[in-house]
């Protein structure tokens, strides 16, 4: 009984983070606000959901399983979402007026990387 009411609050708690994230995706305007918190919430509530999921189940060749992919997403999230934020950089020419940010592609050996808005 004790281990169902804890994997409950781990389900529970997965699914109010990727809640959040949904929401989150919703108001922001930008790109890269977007995939911000689509990278974190998503990792974040993905790894709670399959906490709660490995606690329901005990320790079993299934378990095991679902630690390999809470392995999988943890490596590969944060990755992708770095990908598709650095894509997005690269592609619109329009970002240095909606945000700030470092552009790689001027830094000389030696200089200071400055943001091309100050």
């Amino acid at each position: 009984m004790i281990r169902v009411i804890i994997a409950g609050i781990f389900i529970i708690a997965g699914l109010f983070t990727l809640g959040i994230a949904v929401v989150g995706i919703f108001r922001f305007s930008t790109m890269l606000n977007r995939i911000h918190v689509a990278a974190k919430c998503d990792t974040m509530g993905a790894l709670l959901v399959l906490t709660g999921l490995i606690i329901l189940s005990g320790l079993n060749f299934f378990s095991l399983k679902l630690f390999l992919v809470i392995v999988f997403l943890w490596l590969c999230n944060p990755a992708a979402s770095h990908l598709i934020a650095r894509a997005e950089v690269m592609t619109n020419p329009n970002l240095n007026l909606i945000c700030d940010y470092v552009d790689l592609t001027k830094k000389n050996e030696g200089e200071e990387i400055k943001s091309d808005n100050n």
